[in-house]
């Protein structure tokens, strides 16, 4: 997108999408997050920066992809650097977008920035209310029930799905199930790295069902597509704070640290439905200490994560087990965070001593 269409869009933006000061001024008094709060928009800044670079380096930035007329529109980006060449693509599978680069060997310091802009509203599905929704193709069921390498859906993986379905009588009970199961019976490691693996079948041979959102996440992702359920993890990044007071749910400024997968299940009368099981153990986790799945703040967390999610959250993909084009390494098991490599091979996007990256974010205001 060229710079005047960028501006274009912006403008349009701040007439269309901007919410009323009411709205969007006031903390709710619970945690609720609907459509009626309106839109936002938002601006995503990823600069990476390669030092120690060998050969000519390349790295892969996600793009927001994920569109949905009623709760997000990705808005364009622009980017600007000293790379050789530049191109945006497309994963042809999970529609993924992303920015590849690539220097020139000698290029003493390479750097690449990219402004993405896009508009967000919030979530909420009305279980009581079921709609007429248009069924989901064959080739787009097959794609979200399938396994991957890291989520499979047999054995063990299998069994539990069952076991924890087991008497439910519709879809939405047998989701619901499986979320309520994901929440009682694993927890937030502070410990792991990133955003986790999601190694599901690891997790429940070990009995380790500990970690970060790329963990929980996948593992209800995984037990929804054993018990026949589409379901897909979305991988993104926060980019503002919670208007209802959860400090734990939104990261404001400088975001770097802040990416975040969330999950939806596929539900035949409601279509795609938000649902997060990590994040009520983040609430646990972190809100402050000594909670537990019995109080009030986290009981709250807990009955609005399954069929809501609060947008102050960016979505890049729903990709799995993606193969970056032009790179010599194998697979990434997702895709949220940026990715390099050099002459001497996949560069680590959480090692500061060869790859560098920061995000910042802010919102757009309507003059």
């Amino acid at each position: 997108m060229n710079r005047r269409d960028f501006l274009k869009t912006a403008s349009f933006a701040a007439t269309t999408f901007a919410a009323p000061g009411a709205l969007r001024a006031a903390l709710a008094a619970d945690f609720k997050p609907t459509p009626a709060n309106g839109w936002r928009v938002f601006e995503v800044t990823t600069r990476v920066e390669l030092s120690a670079a060998a050969g000519a380096p390349r790295v892969w930035l996600p793009l927001p992809s994920v569109e949905d007329a009623a709760w997000i529109k990705p808005m364009g980006n622009l980017w600007q650097g000293n790379a050789a060449n530049v191109q945006e693509l497309r994963d042809p599978t999970y529609g993924a977008r992303m920015l590849a680069a690539q220097w020139d060997a000698g290029e003493p310091a390479p750097v690449l920035e990219v402004v993405s802009r896009f508009a967000t509203r919030d979530r909420a599905v009305d279980f009581s209310q079921p709609m007429k929704v248009a069924p989901l193709d064959k080739a787009t069921r097959a794609l979200y029930t399938r396994a991957t390498e890291l989520l499979p859906t047999d054995g063990i993986v299998r069994k539990t799905a069952l076991e924890i379905v087991k008497g439910a009588k519709t879809d939405l009970d047998k989701a619901r199930a499986i979320y309520e199961w994901v929440v009682d019976n694993t927890q937030r490691n502070p410990k792991t790295k990133g955003c986790g693996l999601g190694d599901i079948r690891g997790m429940l041979e070990t009995g380790n069902l500990s970690g970060k959102c790329a963990d929980l996440n996948a593992l209800y992702v995984g037990l929804a597509r054993a018990a026949g359920l589409p379901a897909r993890d979305v991988y993104g990044v926060r980019v503002a704070d919670s208007k209802f007071g959860y400090k734990s749910l939104g990261k404001s400024g400088d975001i770097t640290k802040a990416q975040h997968c969330r999950a939806e299940v596929w539900l035949a009368d409601f279509g795609w439905v938000p649902v997060d099981p990590a994040d009520v153990r983040k609430v646990v986790l972190e809100e402050k200490p000594g909670l537990t799945l019995q109080d009030d703040v986290v009981v709250a967390a807990r009955q609005t994560l399954f069929g809501a999610w609060e947008m102050n959250w960016l979505g890049y993909n729903v990709a799995h087990d993606l193969k970056l084009p032009g790179s010599s390494g194998p697979k990434i098991p997702f895709f949220m965070y940026p990715q390099g490599e050099n002459a001497a091979g996949r560069l680590d996007s959480l090692d500061a001593a060869t790859f560098v990256y920061k995000l910042s974010s802010k919102e757009i205001v309507a003059a």
